[in-house]
Protein backbone atom coordinates (compact mmCIF):
# COMPACT_ATOMS: atom_id res chain seq x y z
CA UNK A 1 0.00 0.00 0.00
CA UNK A 2 2.74 2.24 0.96
CA UNK A 3 4.52 1.77 -2.33
CA UNK A 4 0.87 2.71 -4.42
CA UNK A 5 0.91 5.86 -2.37
CA UNK A 6 4.08 6.96 -3.29
CA UNK A 7 3.30 6.14 -7.02
CA UNK A 8 0.63 8.73 -6.28
CA UNK A 9 2.32 11.61 -5.27
CA UNK A 10 4.99 10.63 -7.29
CA UNK A 11 2.53 11.55 -10.53
CA UNK A 12 0.49 14.34 -8.33
CA UNK A 13 3.99 15.72 -8.58
CA UNK A 14 4.67 15.21 -11.95
CA UNK A 15 1.27 16.65 -12.89
CA UNK A 16 2.00 19.76 -10.67
CA UNK A 17 5.22 20.30 -12.54
CA UNK A 18 3.90 20.01 -16.10
CA UNK A 19 1.19 22.44 -15.36
CA UNK A 20 4.04 25.02 -13.70
CA UNK A 21 5.65 24.42 -17.13
CA UNK A 22 2.48 24.97 -19.18
CA UNK A 23 1.91 28.13 -17.43
CA UNK A 24 5.42 29.20 -18.74
CA UNK A 25 5.07 28.32 -21.85
CA UNK A 26 2.33 30.07 -22.46
CA UNK A 27 3.63 33.05 -21.01
CA UNK A 28 6.86 32.92 -23.49
CA UNK A 29 4.32 32.31 -26.40
CA UNK A 30 2.52 35.01 -25.35
CA UNK A 31 5.51 37.87 -25.48
CA UNK A 32 5.82 37.30 -29.33
CA UNK A 33 1.61 36.30 -30.17
CA UNK A 34 -0.50 38.73 -29.30
CA UNK A 35 -4.54 38.22 -28.73
CA UNK A 36 -4.34 34.38 -29.77
CA UNK A 37 -5.03 32.47 -26.12
CA UNK A 38 -7.71 29.95 -27.75
CA UNK A 39 -5.47 29.46 -30.56
CA UNK A 40 -2.08 28.53 -28.34
CA UNK A 41 -3.88 26.67 -25.94
CA UNK A 42 -5.76 23.92 -28.15
CA UNK A 43 -2.56 24.43 -30.16
CA UNK A 44 -0.71 22.95 -27.02
CA UNK A 45 -2.96 20.58 -26.13
CA UNK A 46 -2.67 18.67 -29.63
CA UNK A 47 1.01 18.71 -29.48
CA UNK A 48 0.64 16.98 -25.45
CA UNK A 49 -1.51 14.90 -27.10
CA UNK A 50 1.16 13.77 -29.76
CA UNK A 51 -1.14 14.77 -32.41
CA UNK A 52 -1.26 17.19 -35.60
CA UNK A 53 -2.81 20.30 -36.19
CA UNK A 54 -4.90 22.33 -39.07
CA UNK A 55 -4.78 25.96 -38.81
CA UNK A 56 -7.56 27.83 -40.87
CA UNK A 57 -7.17 31.72 -41.09
CA UNK A 58 -6.36 34.23 -43.63
CA UNK A 59 -2.72 35.83 -43.83
CA UNK A 60 -1.25 37.65 -41.74
CA UNK A 61 -2.44 35.96 -38.29
CA UNK A 62 1.02 35.05 -36.96
CA UNK A 63 0.37 31.46 -37.83
CA UNK A 64 4.16 30.64 -39.58
CA UNK A 65 5.06 32.70 -36.50
CA UNK A 66 3.58 30.60 -33.73
CA UNK A 67 5.38 27.81 -35.64
CA UNK A 68 8.08 28.82 -35.11
CA UNK A 69 7.65 30.69 -31.50
CA UNK A 70 6.68 26.93 -30.33
CA UNK A 71 9.97 25.39 -31.99
CA UNK A 72 11.97 27.42 -29.74
CA UNK A 73 9.54 27.37 -26.90
CA UNK A 74 9.62 23.62 -26.87
CA UNK A 75 13.07 23.67 -28.14
CA UNK A 76 11.96 21.69 -31.71
CA UNK A 77 14.24 21.26 -34.68
CA UNK A 78 11.09 22.99 -36.74
CA UNK A 79 11.26 23.64 -40.85
CA UNK A 80 8.64 25.20 -42.75
CA UNK A 81 7.59 23.88 -46.44
CA UNK A 82 5.52 26.62 -48.54
CA UNK A 83 3.39 24.09 -50.72
CA UNK A 84 2.55 24.97 -54.54
CA UNK A 85 1.09 22.88 -57.40
CA UNK A 86 4.32 21.68 -58.56
CA UNK A 87 5.71 20.43 -54.98
CA UNK A 88 6.61 16.44 -55.69
CA UNK A 89 6.69 13.79 -52.78
CA UNK A 90 10.67 14.16 -53.06
CA UNK A 91 10.72 17.71 -52.27
CA UNK A 92 9.23 16.90 -48.82
CA UNK A 93 10.14 13.33 -48.40
CA UNK A 94 14.24 13.31 -49.89
CA UNK A 95 15.00 11.43 -52.79
CA UNK A 96 18.00 8.75 -53.62
CA UNK A 97 20.97 10.15 -55.94
CA UNK A 98 24.01 8.24 -57.58
CA UNK A 99 27.09 9.44 -55.88
CA UNK A 100 30.72 8.37 -57.38
CA UNK A 101 33.56 7.61 -54.85
CA UNK A 102 37.08 9.00 -55.75
CA UNK A 103 37.91 4.87 -56.66
CA UNK A 104 35.27 4.95 -59.53
CA UNK A 105 32.37 3.23 -57.48
CA UNK A 106 28.95 4.27 -57.45
CA UNK A 107 26.23 3.96 -54.77
CA UNK A 108 23.15 6.05 -54.16
CA UNK A 109 22.53 7.78 -50.92
CA UNK A 110 19.16 9.02 -49.17
CA UNK A 111 18.99 13.07 -48.60
CA UNK A 112 16.22 13.79 -45.96
CA UNK A 113 13.89 15.97 -47.01
CA UNK A 114 12.70 18.84 -44.78
CA UNK A 115 9.85 16.35 -43.37
CA UNK A 116 12.76 14.60 -41.47
CA UNK A 117 12.37 17.67 -38.61
CA UNK A 118 10.34 17.81 -35.13
CA UNK A 119 7.84 20.61 -36.06
CA UNK A 120 6.68 20.80 -39.52
CA UNK A 121 5.17 23.85 -40.89
CA UNK A 122 3.25 22.63 -44.25
CA UNK A 123 1.82 25.92 -45.12
CA UNK A 124 -1.02 26.23 -47.45
CA UNK A 125 -1.36 22.33 -47.94
CA UNK A 126 -4.64 22.69 -50.03
CA UNK A 127 -2.20 23.69 -52.64
CA UNK A 128 -0.47 20.93 -52.95
CA UNK A 129 -0.98 17.97 -55.35
CA UNK A 130 -3.44 15.56 -54.01
CA UNK A 131 -0.34 13.06 -54.69
CA UNK A 132 2.06 15.06 -52.60
CA UNK A 133 -0.55 15.51 -50.06
CA UNK A 134 -0.77 12.10 -49.11
CA UNK A 135 2.85 11.34 -49.07
CA UNK A 136 2.95 14.05 -46.35
CA UNK A 137 0.02 12.71 -44.44
CA UNK A 138 1.26 9.00 -44.76
CA UNK A 139 4.71 10.11 -42.76
CA UNK A 140 2.29 11.71 -40.25
CA UNK A 141 0.06 8.69 -39.74
CA UNK A 142 3.10 6.30 -39.75
CA UNK A 143 5.99 8.52 -38.62
CA UNK A 144 7.92 7.00 -41.42
CA UNK A 145 8.72 7.20 -45.15
CA UNK A 146 9.82 4.62 -47.64
CA UNK A 147 12.23 5.97 -50.52
CA UNK A 148 13.42 3.11 -53.45
CA UNK A 149 11.97 0.15 -50.89
CA UNK A 150 14.08 1.15 -47.97
CA UNK A 151 12.49 2.50 -44.88
CA UNK A 152 13.43 6.10 -42.59
CA UNK A 153 11.86 6.95 -39.42
CA UNK A 154 11.02 10.31 -38.84
CA UNK A 155 12.24 11.90 -35.63
CA UNK A 156 10.20 12.11 -32.32
CA UNK A 157 8.68 13.71 -31.65
CA UNK A 158 7.59 14.81 -34.93
CA UNK A 159 4.13 16.91 -35.39
CA UNK A 160 2.95 18.95 -38.24
CA UNK A 161 1.29 22.43 -37.79
CA UNK A 162 -0.02 23.18 -41.37
CA UNK A 163 -2.05 26.08 -42.48
CA UNK A 164 -5.03 26.49 -45.08
CA UNK A 165 -6.30 29.79 -46.41
CA UNK A 166 -9.96 29.98 -46.42
CA UNK A 167 -10.65 33.05 -48.80
CA UNK A 168 -8.54 31.76 -52.44
CA UNK A 169 -9.67 28.51 -53.24
CA UNK A 170 -8.52 29.09 -57.05
CA UNK A 171 -5.68 26.42 -57.52
CA UNK A 172 -6.21 24.30 -54.87
CA UNK A 173 -6.70 20.72 -54.13
CA UNK A 174 -9.38 20.36 -50.66
CA UNK A 175 -7.68 17.54 -48.56
CA UNK A 176 -10.66 14.41 -48.97
CA UNK A 177 -12.42 13.76 -45.86
CA UNK A 178 -10.52 10.79 -45.32
CA UNK A 179 -7.08 12.57 -44.87
CA UNK A 180 -9.01 15.51 -42.98
CA UNK A 181 -9.74 12.84 -40.29
CA UNK A 182 -5.25 12.23 -39.89
CA UNK A 183 -5.51 16.13 -38.10
CA UNK A 184 -5.99 15.77 -34.01
CA UNK A 185 -7.52 19.01 -34.08
CA UNK A 186 -8.81 22.04 -36.45
CA UNK A 187 -8.35 25.24 -35.20
CA UNK A 188 -9.88 28.10 -36.65
CA UNK A 189 -7.67 31.49 -35.96
CA UNK A 190 -9.91 34.87 -35.36
CA UNK A 191 -8.33 37.90 -36.13
CA UNK A 192 -7.33 39.56 -32.78
CA UNK A 193 -9.15 41.89 -30.53
CA UNK A 194 -8.36 45.68 -30.19
CA UNK A 195 -6.61 45.65 -27.21
CA UNK A 196 -3.86 42.87 -28.45
CA UNK A 197 -3.90 44.45 -31.91
CA UNK A 198 -2.43 47.44 -30.20
CA UNK A 199 -0.15 45.63 -28.84
CA UNK A 200 1.26 44.34 -31.42
CA UNK A 201 1.43 46.94 -32.99
CA UNK A 202 3.86 48.35 -30.33
CA UNK A 203 5.70 45.55 -29.62
CA UNK A 204 6.73 44.57 -33.38
CA UNK A 205 7.20 47.60 -35.19
CA UNK A 206 9.59 49.15 -32.76
CA UNK A 207 13.53 48.95 -32.23
CA UNK A 208 13.72 45.59 -30.35
CA UNK A 209 11.19 42.84 -30.44
CA UNK A 210 10.76 40.50 -27.62
CA UNK A 211 11.81 36.92 -28.35
CA UNK A 212 10.34 33.58 -26.72
CA UNK A 213 12.64 31.63 -23.96
CA UNK A 214 13.21 28.19 -24.35
CA UNK A 215 11.39 26.21 -21.69
CA UNK A 216 10.99 22.38 -22.36
CA UNK A 217 12.94 20.09 -24.19
CA UNK A 218 12.06 17.68 -26.67
CA UNK A 219 12.59 14.80 -24.27
CA UNK A 220 10.69 16.06 -21.71
CA UNK A 221 7.88 16.99 -24.16
CA UNK A 222 7.54 13.17 -24.99
CA UNK A 223 7.32 12.46 -21.23
CA UNK A 224 4.70 14.79 -20.93
CA UNK A 225 2.65 13.02 -23.87
CA UNK A 226 3.15 9.59 -21.82
CA UNK A 227 1.86 11.28 -18.91
CA UNK A 228 -0.92 12.42 -20.63
CA UNK A 229 -1.91 8.72 -21.37
CA UNK A 230 -1.44 8.03 -17.46
CA UNK A 231 -4.19 10.60 -16.49
CA UNK A 232 -7.22 8.67 -14.76
CA UNK A 233 -10.59 9.55 -17.14
CA UNK A 234 -13.63 9.26 -14.89
CA UNK A 235 -16.77 7.34 -16.54
CA UNK A 236 -19.07 9.95 -16.22
CA UNK A 237 -16.76 11.91 -18.89
CA UNK A 238 -16.08 8.73 -20.64
CA UNK A 239 -19.81 8.45 -21.62
CA UNK A 240 -19.94 12.33 -22.65
CA UNK A 241 -17.93 11.53 -25.23
CA UNK A 242 -19.38 8.63 -26.58
CA UNK A 243 -22.67 10.24 -26.68
CA UNK A 244 -21.33 13.34 -27.83
CA UNK A 245 -19.53 11.58 -31.12
CA UNK A 246 -22.62 9.05 -31.60
CA UNK A 247 -25.11 11.70 -31.70
CA UNK A 248 -22.82 13.19 -34.32
CA UNK A 249 -24.15 10.38 -36.80
CA UNK A 250 -27.00 10.56 -38.35
CA UNK A 251 -26.89 6.66 -38.47
CA UNK A 252 -26.98 6.58 -34.54
CA UNK A 253 -28.24 10.08 -33.43
CA UNK A 254 -30.95 10.38 -30.98
CA UNK A 255 -31.58 14.21 -32.38
CA UNK A 256 -33.67 14.81 -35.63
CA UNK A 257 -31.24 17.73 -36.79
CA UNK A 258 -28.36 15.58 -36.96
CA UNK A 259 -30.51 13.00 -38.63
CA UNK A 260 -31.69 15.58 -41.16
CA UNK A 261 -28.86 17.76 -41.74
CA UNK A 262 -25.71 15.87 -41.34
CA UNK A 263 -24.19 14.23 -44.22
CA UNK A 264 -21.40 12.40 -42.49
CA UNK A 265 -20.62 11.99 -38.66
CA UNK A 266 -17.61 11.57 -36.84
CA UNK A 267 -15.79 8.29 -36.85
CA UNK A 268 -14.23 6.67 -33.42
CA UNK A 269 -10.99 8.47 -34.12
CA UNK A 270 -12.92 11.44 -33.36
CA UNK A 271 -13.66 10.01 -29.87
CA UNK A 272 -9.82 8.85 -29.37
CA UNK A 273 -9.00 12.26 -30.01
CA UNK A 274 -11.79 13.79 -27.39
CA UNK A 275 -10.39 11.12 -24.74
CA UNK A 276 -6.47 12.52 -25.03
CA UNK A 277 -7.50 16.30 -25.33
CA UNK A 278 -9.52 16.15 -22.32
CA UNK A 279 -6.89 14.55 -20.74
CA UNK A 280 -3.53 17.25 -22.23
CA UNK A 281 -6.00 20.03 -21.10
CA UNK A 282 -6.51 18.99 -17.73
CA UNK A 283 -2.49 18.69 -17.32
CA UNK A 284 -1.91 21.84 -18.88
CA UNK A 285 -4.20 23.44 -16.00
CA UNK A 286 -2.73 21.19 -13.50
CA UNK A 287 -5.33 19.56 -12.65
CA UNK A 288 -5.71 15.32 -11.85
CA UNK A 289 -9.12 14.36 -13.87
CA UNK A 290 -10.71 16.14 -17.03
CA UNK A 291 -14.53 17.04 -16.31
CA UNK A 292 -17.44 17.08 -18.52
CA UNK A 293 -16.39 21.26 -19.62
CA UNK A 294 -13.38 19.58 -20.87
CA UNK A 295 -15.66 17.69 -23.33
CA UNK A 296 -17.73 20.54 -23.97
CA UNK A 297 -14.75 23.08 -24.73
CA UNK A 298 -12.48 21.07 -26.82
CA UNK A 299 -16.01 19.24 -29.18
CA UNK A 300 -15.62 22.08 -31.71
CA UNK A 301 -11.97 21.48 -32.13
CA UNK A 302 -11.95 18.01 -32.81
CA UNK A 303 -14.95 17.59 -34.66
CA UNK A 304 -15.28 20.48 -36.82
CA UNK A 305 -12.94 18.84 -39.75
CA UNK A 306 -14.71 15.01 -39.13
CA UNK A 307 -18.32 16.10 -40.13
CA UNK A 308 -20.21 17.89 -42.56
CA UNK A 309 -23.63 18.99 -42.99
CA UNK A 310 -25.97 18.57 -46.28
CA UNK A 311 -27.37 20.19 -49.09
CA UNK A 312 -30.33 20.74 -47.19
CA UNK A 313 -28.46 21.93 -44.11
CA UNK A 314 -26.60 24.44 -46.19
CA UNK A 315 -29.99 25.94 -48.45
CA UNK A 316 -31.29 26.68 -44.53
CA UNK A 317 -28.25 28.22 -43.34
CA UNK A 318 -27.69 25.79 -41.19
CA UNK A 319 -23.26 25.00 -40.46
CA UNK A 320 -21.36 22.67 -38.37
CA UNK A 321 -20.61 24.51 -35.97
CA UNK A 322 -24.37 25.15 -35.13
CA UNK A 323 -24.64 20.97 -34.93
CA UNK A 324 -21.55 20.86 -32.73
CA UNK A 325 -22.99 23.41 -30.49
CA UNK A 326 -26.90 21.30 -30.10
CA UNK A 327 -24.56 18.29 -29.81
CA UNK A 328 -22.81 20.18 -26.64
CA UNK A 329 -26.01 21.15 -25.23
CA UNK A 330 -27.15 17.30 -25.17
CA UNK A 331 -23.92 16.84 -23.08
Amino acid sequence: MQNVSEAGEAFAQEVETLGAKARQIRESVGQVIFGQQSVIDETLITLFSGGHVLLIGVPGLAKTKLVVTLGKVLSLDSRRVQFTPDVMPADILGSEVLEESDNGRRSFRFIKGPVFCQLLMADEINRASPRTQSALLQAMQEYHVSVAGERHDLPRPFHVLATQNPLEQEGTYPLPEAQLDRFFMQVNVPYPDMEAERRMLLATTGADEAEPTMVMTADELLHAQRLVRRLPVGEAVVESILKLVRNGRPEETELDDVRNHVAWGPGPRASQALMLAVRARAMLDGRFAPSADDVAALAPPILRHRMAVNFAARADGITVENIIQRLIDRI
